[in-house]
């Protein structure tokens, strides 16, 4: 609930403060750089996993579960996910902390707020430059900016109406695909024999070889697909990226699934997760960025 209601809420957020302070020739990249550390963010929970699971592993050895079903989880490997959960608390208090200390936006103070005061202090503090504000200028940007209509009025839903269901369908369908092969991850890598069977590991053994897994697909799929996206969506445009990261999807999934036993035989494993990467690859330099930087 709290994932969904905070930080769910929060990013989305992101990106509307990002648009609001960048200018229009480079607001496509700045969008898409704030939408980028998330690929971080993914590799970091990966890398603190790693570290946390092979320390234990190191220290607290243990059979595999087809030897000793009981011995193969120890007692101490309990505290391995407790420790990887607190620490990730840790930049949701940051993002707190440092949410508390930005300021409103000067789109918003000045024309919802009407402060123009306010919004011109906050402009200088985050751009350096002593800025005057002009309330005349103020009241008839307001003006001119006013709608007569509300969100669930006919007239927004005859002048914005397709741009919100287009915009929220593509995100919905997009999620359907990209968050369960997140979800799936592990059994795809056991079914490939990337990684080994679970009953042939220790509980640490296996969240050491996922967590590795999982690190190595972030850092050459997610990661350069929302680089990619961060230099070329003001060149190339957010329509294509989104159009292109769409079909390659439909391609490298169908080229997985279609001759499954193929690579699921022991030997071809390698093409597979060459393709799997793909897929992450241009989810990010498509549409799991745009549909971030399009609204």
């Amino acid at each position: 609930f709290w994932l969904g209601f905070g930080i769910g809420g929060d990013y989305p957020l992101s990106a509307t403060i990002m648009s609001e302070y960048a200018n229009k020739k480079t607001r496509g990249a700045f969008i898409a750089a704030v939408f980028a550390m998330q690929g971080f963010g993914i590799l970091a929970g990966g890398i603190v996993t790693l570290i946390i699971s092979s320390a234990f592993r190191a220290g607290f050895p243990a059979p595999a579960y087809q030897d000793d079903r009981a011995g193969s989880t120890v007692r101490q490997a309990d505290y391995v996910w407790r420790i990887i959960l607190m620490l990730g608390a840790m930049p949701a208090l940051l993002t707190y902390y440092w949410r508390m200390k930005m300021p409103e936006t000067a789109r918003y103070t000045a024309l919802v707020a009407k402060n123009a005061k306010q919004a011109a202090a906050d402009m200088s503090k985050s751009l350096q430059v002593e800025i005057q504000e002009e309330q005349d200028k103020l009241e008839q940007m307001v003006t001119r900016n006013s709608s007569s209509f509300g969100l669930f009025s006919r007239q927004f839903a005859r002048r914005h109406g397709l741009h919100l269901v287009g915009t929220a369908t593509t995100w919905f369908l997009l999620d359907i695909a990209f968050y369960s092969q997140n979800l799936f991850q592990k059994d795809i890598f056991t079914s490939i024999n990337w990684i080994p069977k679970a009953k042939t590991m220790s509980a640490l053994e296996e969240v050491f070889r996922i967590a590795r897994a999982q690190a190595l697909i972030a850092l050459c799929g997610t990661i350069p697909g929302y680089w990619f996206t961060v230099f070329l969506i003001d060149i190339v445009g957010r329509f294509a990226i989104q159009l292109l990261g769409f079909f390659m999807m439909t391609v490298f999934m169908l080229g997985l699934a279609v001759p499954y036993h193929h690579w699921t035989t022991k030997g071809n494993h390698i093409g597979f997760v060459v393709m799997y990467a793909f897929t992450f690859f241009f989810a990010n330099f498509g549409p799991n960025s745009t549909t971030f930087i399009v609204p």
